[in-house]
Formats: structure tokens, C-alpha cells, sequence
């Protein structure tokens, strides 16, 4: 009698035969593809061509190409690499092997790709841009533009792209752009790159990797406007029209001659504190503005508007608005009534500081009294201005008080006397 034996099919051999079994499958090709039905959960049927490319089928009927990999740590991945419709076979066969090249060169392609999608955005640092650097280390008005230029420019285009797929295209698309205001354009990109340099230091980018460089930036031409002898006395007429008729409350009409007649900018007039104002020593002393410390001397006409002011004081404000406590806003479009009333259309507000310098320069005025005058930190900001005879400072703001009072008045200019040199 002839005895036959068989092998007993273990646990073993039964691992061992399924593993065998998935090796012989076919080749994934659209027919097999097409061919295969869900079932009551996920399965996988694997290529025969290419170890670790396969056909995920979910109960769903949603099937994709996935890959199978252990890292360099030993640690089994899986990845899909696309659907199903999307990418044919030979497609997801194509890229599937990209991708599992890079895995014999030590890459995580899975974990590269969830590194992706939790990557920071623009979005994310300019939140702690904003936090951690503008609102620290910056003026708040600094701060509060900064604000502005992301929420109009730079998030609308970029903010939900992750910070290390910005390239220099987006940072030159974002700056052409803007092309039709230079100064914008070149404001915002600055922004951006500074963000970027950030994001470098924060260890969210790599170093050296900023988009902006070598960007050009638009050649930007700075407007020179002064008010002549004829638009201040029309603007002069306006401002007594407006005081006669009431059509302006007090306290910007005092506004309006403050930054004519002290050559202050305008956060520094509209935060101005009685606290900050010596009439004995005619200044205005400010703990802060745009340079630091600074100190506005007072001539005359300015401390007559100021006086005229104090009168009524009622707050800590010397520009007080409308609400009991608060401070004056909304100048500017006072600004735009008076100055259509006078005629000086093209006039902005910045240009009443331009005015009071360039007054003192045609007064003859020194290059370094006029800077000093108007808190300019660097010689070269006045340079624009005049580089005269040099002048004691509360007699050259003397000076260039009474011109202005009498040209807004239409007065023809006095005899002015000779100052003192060598202050």
C-alpha cells in the first residue's frame, strides 16, 4: 500500500502562501483596475511589477494607488499617490517609483507629506509677526500699517500658502502688483521680506532661502509740495471763514494751525496732552513720536492757539473730540472741506510740515536748526530744505511763526530782524 503525505499547513505556511499569492497577482492594469469590487473593508491589491505600488478598494468603491514602504527607522508607511480617474495605472506607476526611489535614498515621502500639510502659512507668521516683532518693537502706528498692508495685500494673495512654497514669482507677482503706487508696492515687499527673515530665524524656513531678494524694487519719486505765499493766505481766509461761521469745531481748526505753525507731524499734534505743553519754557515736550523723545519749540502764533485752547480745557487732551475724554480723529476729512475751500486741491496734510521747513530755509535758516526743528534724525532728511545761515532755536521757530501767521492772513512780510550767528 502506497503511502502519500501531505505537509501540514500551519499559521506559518498559511502567512507564507498568502504573501506568495499577493507576489503572483497581475500586473495593475486599467482592466484589473476596473475589475475589482469593494467588499466590507478596506483591501489592497499589489502590483506585480513594482514591489510596494498597489490598488486600495474601499468599502466605499473609492479606489486609489497607494505605496508601501518601511523608513529608515524601520517603520512601515503606507502613502497614496493618487486616485483612481485622476491618474491612469501607468501614471501612478510612474510616480510611485519617484517615490519609492526616494526611499532607498533615506526619504520619508509620507511624512514629508504630513510635515506638508502642518507646515506654517503666511497666514501663521503673519499672526506672529505682528505679535512677537511689530507689536513689541515698533511704533504702534508703525504697527497698526503693517496690520493694514498684510490685510489689503499680502494675505489676500499668499495667506494660505505654507511659507516654504513662496517663491521669488509670488514675491514679484505680489510686487508688480502694486505697480501703479511705487511707494505701496515697495512698502509691502519690504514687510514680506522682513517676515521671511523672521521666518528664518524662527527655524521656520530654511536660512538663506528669503523670496524676496533681488526683487527690484520701483524707483519712487519724493513729492515736494509747498504751500506759496498766495495758497497761505487763502488757506488762512478758509480757516477764519470756518472759525466765523462754525463750520469747523475749535479743535481742528487748532489742529490746522498747529501743524502749520510748529512743523509737527500729525500723530504728534492729535496725541498732544496738556501734561506736554510748558508755556513757560514754550515748548512741547513729547515722551515719544516717529524719532524718539522730542522737543517742538513754541512760537507766538502756536502758543496763542494753544492758549486759546487751554481756556476751555476740559480734558487731558489738548485736542479734545466730540466724546467726553477722547482725543480728535477723523482730520482728515476736515482737511479735505478746507483745503476744496481754499483751493488747494492736491494739498495733503503732510505738506503743511514741509511747508514750515521750507519757510525756514527761504527765512534763511541753518541746515541743523531746521532739522532740529523738525526732529529729523539724519542730516540728509533736511537737505531738501536749505543749508543756510545757522540760528538760535526758539528765535528761528520765532521766525518762521510770524511769516506763516502773516502770509495766512495776507499780510505782506515785515522787516525781520537779523539773528544772532553761531547758535
Amino acid at each position: 500500500m502506497l503511502l502519500i503525505a501531505y505537509p501540514v499547513l500551519t499559521p506559518a505556511c498559511l502567512r507564507w502562501t498568502r504573501s506568495r499569492a499577493l507576489q503572483t497577482m497581475p500586473k495593475l492594469t486599467v482592466r484589473v483596475v476596473e475589475n475589482e469590487k469593494p467588499t466590507d473593508r478596506d483591501r489592497v491589491v499589489w502590483d506585480d511589477g513594482l514591489l510596494g505600488f498597489g490598488l486600495r478598494v474601499k468599502p466605499s468603491g473609492v479606489k486609489s494607488f497607494v505605496i508601501q514602504y518601511r523608513n529608515a527607522h524601520n517603520r512601515q508607511r503606507r502613502l497614496t499617490v493618487g486616485r483612481v480617474g485622476v491618474l491612469t495605472p501607468e501614471q501612478a506607476r510612474d510616480k510611485a517609483r519617484k517615490l519609492l526611489v526616494a526611499v532607498s535614498d533615506g526619504g520619508d515621502p509620507a511624512a514629508e507629506r504630513r510635515q506638508s500639510r502642518t507646515a506654517p502659512t503666511i497666514e501663521d507668521l503673519a499672526v506672529r509677526y505682528l505679535t512677537e516683532h511689530a507689536g513689541q518693537k515698533k511704533k504702534p502706528r508703525s504697527a497698526e500699517e503693517d496690520a493694514r498692508n498684510l490685510r489689503i495685500h499680502v494675505l489676500p494673495s499668499l495667506g494660505s500658502r505654507p511659507i516654504a512654497a513662496v517663491t521669488r514669482a509670488d514675491a514679484h507677482a505680489l510686487h508688480h502688483a502694486m505697480r501703479a503706487t511705487p511707494g505701496a508696492a515697495n512698502r509691502t515687499l519690504a514687510l514680506l521680506s522682513k517676515m521671511m527673515n523672521l521666518a528664518e530665524l524662527w527655524g521656520w524656513k530654511p536660512d538663506g532661502t528669503n523670496p524676496c531678494r533681488h526683487v527690484e524694487r520701483y524707483k519712487e519719486i519724493k513729492r515736494e509740495r509747498f504751500l506759496s505765499a498766495d495758497e497761505l493766505a487763502r488757506l488762512g481766509a478758509a480757516l477764519a471763514e470756518a472759525e466765523y461761521t462754525a463750520s469747523l469745531a475749535q479743535s481742528i481748526l487748532a489742529a490746522i494751525r498747529l501743524l502749520m505753525f510748529t512743523g509737527a507731524r500729525l500723530n504728534e499734534v492729535l496725541t498732544l496732552r496738556w501734561e506736554y505743553v510748558s508755556f513757560e519754557a514754550r515748548t512741547m515736550r513729547l515722551p515719544d513720536s516717529k524719532t524718539g523723545a522730542k522737543t517742538i519749540y513754541l512760537n507766538p502764533p502756536a502758543l496763542e492757539v494753544l492758549q486759546g485752547l487751554r481756556a476751555s480745557a476740559d480734558s487731558e487732551w489738548v485736542l479734545r473730540g466730540r466724546d467726553a475724554g477722547r482725543r480728535l480723529v477723523g482730520l482728515r476729512k476736515a482737511w479735505c472741506r478746507l483745503r476744496a475751500k481754499a483751493g488747494l486741491g492736491d494739498v495733503r496734510i503732510h505738506d503743511l510740515r514741509h511747508t514750515f521747513a521750507s519757510m525756514g530755509a527761504a527765512s534763511g535758516l541753518t541746515l541743523q536748526s531746521i532739522g532740529r526743528l523738525m526732529g529729523h534724525t539724519q542730516t540728509a532728511t533736511t537737505q531738501r530744505y536749505a543749508h543756510l545761515a545757522s540760528d538760535p532755536l526758539v528765535q528761528a521757530s520765532d521766525l518762521v511763526g510770524q511769516r506763516l501767521a502773516d502770509a495766512m492772513q495776507g499780510r505782506a512780510r515785515g522787516e525781520v530782524l537779523p539773528l544772532r550767528r553761531g547758535a
